[in-house]
């Protein structure tokens, strides 16, 4: 007959499942019922909730001892109590020896319980029998546990690329174009004459301007039109979370970089690796910048053919050691696209897809202040809009001036908040007349 205090405990434990002292007083009363598989599982339940309870782990040793079968209790355990006589202390038996302290006894055969309680989860991770070689982890991550990484090659690390563009797939931008031939590409297509004037392959440059008006892609542009391998550095790639290690990949990048020469070492969002040093409060950001300013010009550098681009949407937050002459020394205004930049990329954009009919002046007219970004994300808005007529009639249609007109009623220039950031910084922060192409075409577009 079921006992009727274990079923309203039962009852109690279904309306309160992580009250742990109720769920082990059910699970005692149910050992002394004699049905230990039940206590297991709530013993289980509660050291979930409480995996140092040690009243949990005894009463689990002794649901254990309750199911196992006497076969297969170790032999020094089977001793009865009449044996033992009426006054010798008998050792736990089986499960029971877990729950003890005692260090002479044996543990708990686990094995045996798993093999009783087939209906339990499975192996938390397993091995792929097929297949003899095992996963590899990254070379950073290998030493994870055992304090900062050995040094590993930057060969293995880093990837020098060769880009499969030139300053030829990038729409308009002259002034950009005529800037960058005098500081980097003529040189570098003239050898004799930079021998003649003294001209040296060093340099740096800075492109700076509001965010998705292809500064990367410039970057990367250079490096094809000078047939120059191109390694793209981001924050995650110097930064690291032991101290000193962040310079040395710093060091190992430039090294790197020289001998790939030549080659074009592209800095990403430069003003979080070389931040302004007064701004920062953490040493080891400070030793950042300055073991880039030792790579840029120090003594032992030869950077001869590596040529430094870095980019930045805030370039007023850049050391101003990083830009003094011999390093970042020239800068280089990436604005939003003109009028045929913005037809040239509207058209490689749209060249891809089923369009008909589609005015590329008159779009390039409509999107003034657009970015690059903004551009391709116009492109893909009317793509989408006529994908979602097609699904609806069930028929696929073309991509028409309908379409990216509805879409253009949805997107906005994205750089606008960027202009009002650096409103203040042309008015109020620059006495030296720094940006002065930015103050000029601010006001040449009434955004001053």
């Amino acid at each position: 007959m079921p006992n009727p205090l274990i079923e309203s405990l039962l009852h109690a434990v279904e309306a309160r499942p992580t009250d742990v002292p109720l769920r082990l007083h059910l699970a005692e009363l149910l050992i002394q019922d004699g049905r230990g598989p039940e206590a297991v599982q709530h013993c289980a339940i509660a050291l979930q909730h409480d995996p140092t309870s040690t009243q949990a782990h005894a009463l689990m040793g002794r649901a254990f001892a309750q199911h196992t079968p006497a076969s297969q209790q170790p032999e020094q355990h089977t001793a009865s109590r009449e044996e033992a006589g009426p006054t010798a202390e008998v050792p736990p038996s089986g499960p029971a020896a877990y729950a003890s302290d005692r260090e002479d006894q044996e543990p708990f055969n686990w094995s045996v319980a798993e093999e009783q309680f087939t209906d339990g989860p499975g192996p938390m991770f397993v091995t792929d029998e097929t297949n003899d070689s095992q996963p590899t982890a990254h070379p950073m991550a290998e030493q994870l546990h055992d304090g900062p990484p050995q040094h590993i090659p930057p060969e293995d690390v880093w990837e020098v690329e060769r880009a499969g563009i030139t300053l030829a797939d990038v729409g308009g931008m002259q002034h950009v174009k005529e800037r960058l031939e005098i500081s980097f590409l003529a040189p570098m297509r003239n050898p004799e004459l930079r021998q003649l004037y003294g001209k040296s392959l060093r340099g740096g440059l800075l492109l700076y301007g509001p965010p998705g008006c292809g500064k990367t892609y410039i970057a990367r542009a250079i490096a094809g039109e000078m047939g120059a391998g191109f390694i793209n550095v981001t924050l995650s790639d110097v930064l690291d979370m032991y101290i000193g290690q962040s310079e040395g990949n710093l060091h190992d990048l430039f090294e790197l970089a020289r001998r790939s020469a030549p080659a074009v070492l592209f800095l990403d969002e430069i003003d979080a690796i070389g931040h302004k040093r007064t701004q920062s409060g953490f040493n080891s950001l400070r030793n950042v910048v300055n073991q880039l300013l030792q790579e840029l010009d120090g003594v032992g550098s030869d950077n001869e053919g590596v040529f430094v681009l870095a980019a930045t949407n805030t370039p007023w937050d850049v050391d101003p050691a990083l830009r003094r002459p011999g390093r970042l020394d020239r800068s280089v205004l990436v604005l939003p696209p003109d009028e045929p930049a913005r037809a040239a990329i509207l058209q490689h954009n749209l060249a891809r897809r089923p369009v008909e009919g589609i005015n590329l002046a008159r779009l390039a007219r409509d999107t003034r202040g657009f970015t690059g970004a903004d551009l391709t994300h116009l492109c893909e808005s009317a793509a989408e809009l006529a994908m979602i007529d097609s699904v609806r009639s069930g028929r696929a249609r073309m991509i028409g001036m309908k379409d990216l007109a509805t879409a253009l009623k949805q997107v906005r220039p994205s750089a606008r908040p960027w202009f009002d950031m650096a409103r203040n910084v042309v008015t109020y922060a620059d006495p030296s007349g720094e940006y002065a192409d930015l103050a000029a075409y601010m006001k040449q577009n009434k955004l001053l």
